[in-house]
């Protein structure tokens, strides 16, 4: 029976020498993951931070990533072992617990030359975790904390254009230029150009485009252009040009909208321009005045003579000669005979 009692009682000191030297194991829930960007340029770098919430001596993280999307940078808090697609990051206080770290960091940067969108992830596991003086430690992180991560360059919006040179005469085709273009565009898998019309009453426009697959003219107010589906856009320098000819039936002033869409994304608008036209009538010609023959030149009928030449010199008079005979001279010797004739007849009746 005294053994009994010797063996539980040694058994009892046991259990508490190791209850009280003999680490705890407990969750770190306190950690939390951040990125300081949720989009990520070519080119630009983007942090993350693992916040402990505790204070710890000693632990080893692996940061995964994607090596075509990501390079990696640099590493603040630990020792980094990068073997291509993951970083693993070791941290132990060499001091005995008076330099622990509430936190880690590492840097990635986005690859240059990325032209399209990339939904990419970040993921943190962890292992070795203990708190400053290694009385705690904590459990393995097995299942990864994701950071999404989108990796794309600065897109620039689409811009429509419709060009034409001249005036536009109803009834006659006008040759014009419809493109869309962006120095670096958002990616579409299905995209589609349609464009819709407003006309004078009783009027309409037709806007039609040789399509080069079918040889056949699609009148992309009437139907859109190209296949029904869409097709695929996007990248750097887009540009897209179409010979097209516009016909409008009757004078007067219409708009012609039009827009570029994502058959993927219930049709919706990806960019939208309105052009406003003046259908003009035909111009009458008009027959300019026949010009007036020259004058000759004037000369006259006097003869001079200049080095053995004779020339002909005629003098306009300055004043046009009187013509015909002066009816002022009979009347006046009619008047003066008259007056001898009472004269001589006033002294004789006087005698």
């Amino acid at each position: 029976m005294k053994k009994i009692i010797s063996f539980i009682a040694i058994f009892a000191l046991i259990f508490t020498f190791f209850l009280t030297t003999t680490t705890f194991a407990a969750s770190l829930d306190t950690l939390n993951v951040e990125s300081n960007k949720t989009i990520v340029r070519p080119g630009e770098e983007v942090n993350l931070t693992i916040n402990f919430g505790e204070a710890l001596g000693a632990y080893t993280f692996d940061i995964a990533y994607d090596n075509n999307i990501f390079d990696f940078v640099s590493v603040d808090g630990g020792t980094s072992n990068n073997t291509g697609d993951k970083v693993r990051v070791t941290f132990y206080d060499t001091t005995g617990g008076t330099n622990p770290r509430q936190n880690m960091s590492i840097v990635f940067k986005a690859k240059d030359g990325i032209t399209t969108s990339n939904p990419t992830e970040l993921t943190v596991t962890g292992e070795g975790l203990a708190n400053a003086d290694a009385s705690v430690t904590y459990d393995d992180i097995t299942t990864p904390i994701v950071k999404n991560i989108t990796v794309e360059p600065e897109y620039q919006p689409y811009v429509l254009n419709l060009e034409y040179t001249g005036d536009i005469i109803f009834g006659e085709e006008k040759d014009m230029k419809l493109s869309y273009s962006s120095t670096m565009g958002r990616y579409y898998e299905h995209a589609r150009l349609i464009a819709t019309a407003t006309t004078p009453e009783g009027a309409s426009v037709k806007l039609t485009g040789v399509n080069a697959g079918e040889q056949a003219e699609q009148d992309i107010i009437l139907s859109g252009w190209g296949d029904p589906q869409g097709y695929k856009i996007g990248g750097k320098d887009v540009l897209q040009t179409l010979n097209v000819k516009a016909l409008f039936t009757d004078a007067g002033d219409y708009t012609i909208t039009l827009k570029l869409i994502d058959r993927d994304n219930g049709d919706g608008v990806i960019a939208e321009k309105q052009f406003s036209f003046t259908a003009k009538e035909h111009e009458q010609e008009i027959t300019p005045p026949a010009e007036e023959p020259p004058k000759a030149p004037e000369t006259n009928n006097d003869q001079t003579t200049n080095n053995g030449q004779t020339t002909n010199n005629v003098q306009k008079p300055s004043t046009l000669p009187k013509t015909g005979d002066n009816i002022y001279i009979p009347m006046a010797v009619v008047l003066i005979g008259l007056t001898g004739f009472a004269v001589y007849y006033n002294k004789k009746k006087t005698k």
